[in-house]
C-alpha cells in the first residue's frame, strides 16, 4: 500500500513526532510505502511531492514546525478541487491518506472519505479546540511557553507597580488562556466564551494594587467586551473564512490605564507559541497518535480521526470530530475566578 501523509493549517509543536510515528510503523511493522505531500493540501492539489521514508524522519522528533511544510489551502474553495485531488492521488498511486491538520484540515478529509477517498485524521491544533479528543498535540507546548513568559513578567510588573496584559491564541476557544493564567497565577483570564464587562476588570485591577502587587491579565485573541465596542478585526480573512484577529490585549490595556489611572503595558504572544521545540508530554502524544493512524490505514479503517480519551487513543468519525469546537465549560472559567484580584 503506498499511503500519502499532509500536514496542514498553522504550524504546531509535534508535527514531526506524528510524521516519524506514521512512517515508521508503516514502513517497519506494516511493509507500506510513503509518499509526502508539501504545504498541506496544495500538496495533493497540485502534485506537490517529497520522498518520505525511515530516512528522511530521523532525528525530527525534536523539531518544532514540519518537515512538509504547511498551507491554508481550502480545496472546498477551489473549482473541482476535490475531484482533482482524487485524480492526482490516483495518478500518483497513493491509495489512503494521512491527514494531520485541526477543524479545516479536517473538515476537507471529512467531505474526501464522503467522497470515497481512503482518508485518516490526525488531531493538531494548539488551541485545543477540536471536538472527540481530550487533548491535542501542541496544547501542552503553547500552554508553557505561555506560563514561562508570565512567570518573567511577575517581576518586571512587580519592579514597576504596572499593570501587564499578556496576550494568547484563542480565537474561539479559551482553553490556552485558561490553562496558562491557572498555572502562572493570573489575576485576571479573559476568554472568548465569556464576555467581559471592562468596568469590571478594572475594579480587579484596583483591588490587586490596593493589596500592593501589580496585577497580570491573561487575554485570550479572540476575547470581546460586553458592549461590543472594544473588539478588533483587520478585516482581513483567510480561504476558510476566519478573520486575523490580534490587538485586543492593547485595547484592554490602553481601557485600563483610562478608567484606573494606572500604568498598564500588553505583551501579545502570537506566533511565539507555535514556535520550537514540543515539550515531552506533546511528542509522546503526537507519537501516540502517530502510532495508532499507522494502524487504521493498515486496516482499511477510513473516515476516522485517532483521539485521546482518558489515557487511550481510540477512533472517532471524522464528521464527529469536525461537527463542532470543543469550547471552555463556564464551570472551568468559575473555578479560575477564584482567584480574580
Amino acid at each position: 500500500m503506498r499511503i500519502g501523509v499532509l500536514t496542514g493549517g498553522g504550524d504546531c509543536p509535534g508535527l514531526n513526532a506524528v510524521i516519524r510515528a506514521v512512517v515508521r510503523k508503516g514502513v517497519e511493522v506494516h511493509g507500506h510505502e510513503f509518499l509526502g505531500f508539501r504545504d498541506g493540501w496544495r500538496g495533493p492539489l497540485d502534485k506537490l511531492t517529497v520522498p518520505l521514508g525511515v530516512a528522511q524522519t530521523r532525528g525530527i522528533l525534536p523539531r518544532g514546525g514540519t518537515v512538509l511544510g504547511s498551507s491554508r489551502t481550502n480545496v472546498l474553495q477551489v473549482e473541482g478541487g476535490i475531484e482533482t485531488v482524487r485524480r492526482n492521488l490516483a495518478d500518483l498511486g497513493v491509495d489512503a491518506l494521512v491527514a494531520i491538520g485541526g477543524e479545516d484540515t479536517l473538515g476537507v478529509a471529512t467531505r474526501l472519505a464522503a467522497e470515497g477517498v481512503n482518508v485518516v485524521g490526525v488531531p493538531k491544533t494548539i488551541d485545543n479546540d477540536l471536538d472527540a479528543t481530550d487533548y491535542t498535540f501542541g496544547f501542552d507546548t503553547a500552554v508553557q511557553i505561555a506560563v514561562d513568559a508570565i512567570d518573567r513578567l511577575h517581576t518586571t510588573a512587580e519592579s514597576h507597580h504596572r499593570a501587564l496584559v499578556v496576550e494568547v491564541m484563542g480565537r474561539h476557544a479559551g482553553w490556552i488562556a485558561l490553562h496558562a493564567g491557572l498555572a502562572g497565577g493570573a489575576n485576571v483570564i479573559l476568554i472568548p466564551e465569556r464576555p467581559f464587562d471592562i468596568d469590571e476588570v478594572c475594579a480587579y485591577v484596583e483591588r490587586r494594587f490596593e493589596k500592593e502587587y501589580s496585577p497580570i491579565l491573561v487575554v485570550a485573541e479572540g476575547a470581546t467586551p460586553k458592549e461590543g465596542t472594544m473588539a478588533t478585526q483587520s478585516g482581513q480573512v483567510d480561504s476558510f473564512g476566519h478573520v486575523r484577529l490580534g490587538g485586543i490585549g492593547q485595547l484592554v490595556g490602553d481601557e485600563i490605564e483610562r478608567r484606573t489611572g494606572k500604568e498598564a503595558r500588553a505583551t501579545v504572544l502570537g506566533h511565539i507559541q507555535r514556535g520550537g521545540t514540543p515539550t515531552a508530554y506533546d511528542r509522546v502524544l503526537a507519537t501516540r497518535f502517530g502510532l495508532h493512524a499507522a494502524d487504521a490505514v493498515h486496516e482499511g479503517d477510513s473516515g476516522v480521526m485517532v483521539a485521546l480519551r482518558g489515557t487511550d487513543i481510540v477512533r472517532v468519525p471524522l464528521e464527529q470530530a469536525t461537527r463542532q469546537l470543543k469550547t471552555v465549560p463556564i464551570e472551568r472559567y468559575a473555578e479560575a475566578e477564584v482567584f480574580f484580584g
